[in-house]
């Protein structure tokens, strides 16, 4: 227990002394006590600018990597600490120290035992060094060049003790603040530091960029490196090196096809997300590279969202309806989806979605933002009841966040017209003859299988019941 608290005070200290936690534009909806501590917290310190997300996000960069990982998470999930804290955490540099060769080396002992020499007699220069892991450039005794990717040492330890610390403020919020337990802040921690124990196990990231790699390998928008397995653990993940240029990397775009490559991120993911079900969630520039081809390689699968049939349906149709100026279809298919209750009258939400909608028709693309929409959108729908699930507000996040990327790319992006071909092949091929088709076979597999219980469930029922009798006579 000494532990924890020390680490949260230590966390709590540093977050007030960069006005991160009960900062000062919100002064005006404070108690007199909370602004007494947020001042008695800032004595000294020197005045921090920037809004409060760019502040949090200073703040926890000095705290240490389980804190920017847990940053990074947060960004994911505005519905909790609102978009301006969102948008602050989005801009977290996760840059640290690399690690000596010597300890590098001896991690790939750890992991390979006696193999190690074989399958890395070097170990090449480290490119890139962040809060879990640090990546070096290796070429292999065959010539060919990989890139290799190391946990820091001792990264689980101090992410475990970090974790406590942030579980036990959890608890804190949840006993003394009661307007945060709608929020419920220790299931929300809870389910942030399962995420972070994902990212400790790079097999599991290696399983997410093979699979990622298989989906998108089917539409040609965007490339993945392959994995090699025979070089990869739990703390080791070994790829194809990328030879290429990050989009964060000054004049990276010059005499590329910008329309093409903005073409490549919006149609990239949606039609992962919709035809597989899987999307990149963590797809900012820094995790896209423009190949010598002009191909657009993704990299870096830690953070991996995923969404079932119902969501993949409900997004398909909302575009779509969206695209058609539909509103009543849209209004039905939150209902139909269960997303609003039914007691709500139809008509009045396709009025409501119609607000949202048709202010962005006959404007400039560059004018019309696909994130302001999806904004208002659920602002709409949680009037009329709906509650957000996770796996739908981080595909929102990752929406607006590739639709930034690609106004990067080109600021005249059309990401509607971008997105209309593969939402319409998704809906002739789920609601058309082929997908009917399809359903119908699916429910007739499902009947049947229920038929063949049926006879083992009247089986139970009959014991059941002559156990009753038995018992009552």
């Amino acid at each position: 227990m000494i532990d924890p608290l020390v680490r949260l005070v230590r966390a709590a200290w540093t977050l007030g002394r960069y006005d991160a936690i009960l900062p000062r534009e919100y002064y005006d909806m404070l108690p007199w006590s909370a602004r007494l501590v947020g001042r008695l917290m800032r004595l000294g310190a020197r005045t921090i600018a920037g809004d409060p997300g760019t502040r949090l996000a200073a703040a926890l960069e000095k705290l240490g990597p389980a804190w920017i990982k847990f940053g990074q998470l947060l960004a994911t999930r505005p519905d909790i600490i609102g978009e301006a804290a969102a948008q602050g955490l989005s801009r977290l540099k996760d840059q640290l120290a690399p690690f000596p060769d010597a300890v590098a080396v001896a991690a790939l002992d750890h992991a390979f035992g006696d193999q190690r020499e074989n399958l890395f007699p070097e170990l090449g220069p480290v490119i890139a060094a962040a809060s879990v892991a640090q990546v070096h450039r290796t070429v292999l005794p065959d010539g060919r060049v990989v890139a290799v990717k190391l946990l820091r040492p001792g990264i689980e330890r101090e992410i475990a003790a970090e974790g406590r610390a942030m579980i036990l403020a959890a608890r804190l919020v949840q006993a003394l603040v009661p307007q945060a337990r709608r929020l419920e802040p220790i299931a929300f921690v809870s389910t942030i530091r399962a995420a972070l124990d994902k990212e400790l196990d790079l097999r599991r990231e290696a399983g997410a960029g093979d699979a990622f790699g298989e989906i998108v390998a089917a539409d040609g928008y965007l490339k993945v490196p392959a994995v090699d397995w025979e070089r990869t653990a739990r703390r080791v993940l070994t790829t194809t090196w990328v030879e290429g240029t990050p989009l964060t990397r000054p004049g990276a775009l010059d005499g590329a096809d910008r329309p093409k490559l903005a073409n490549a991120v919006t149609c990239g993911f949606l039609a992962a997300a919709l035809d597989h079900g899987v999307f990149h969630a963590d797809m900012h520039e820094g995790n896209l590279i423009l190949g010598p081809e002009g191909a657009l390689w993704a990299v870096d699968f830690g953070i991996m969202g995923r969404i079932g049939k119902a969501e993949q349906r409900y997004l398909a149709e909302i575009l779509y309806a969206f695209l058609r100026r539909d509103y009543r279809r849209a209004a039905a298919v939150h209902i139909e989806a269960g997303y609003v209750p039914a007691h709500h009258d139809e008509g009045e939400f396709a009025h409501a979605l119609r607000a949202v909608g048709e202010p962005i028709w006959g404007r400039p693309a560059r004018d019309v933002s696909m994130g302001r929409v999806l904004t208002q959108l659920f602002d709409v729908t949680e009037q009329f009841g709906m509650h957000m699930r996770p796996e739908l507000i981080l595909l929102q996040k990752t929406m607006v966040q590739v639709e930034g990327v690609a106004r990067t790319i080109d600021p005249d992006h059309d990401i509607w017209e971008a997105s209309r071909p593969v939402v319409e092949r998704f809906m002739s091929r789920e609601l058309g003859p082929e997908g009917v088709a399809r359903q119908m076979f699916e429910d007739a597999t499902n009947l049947l299988a229920s038929a063949r219980k049926l006879p083992h469930l009247i089986a139970r029922i009959e014991k059941l019941v002559d156990q009753a009798e038995q018992a009552s006579d």
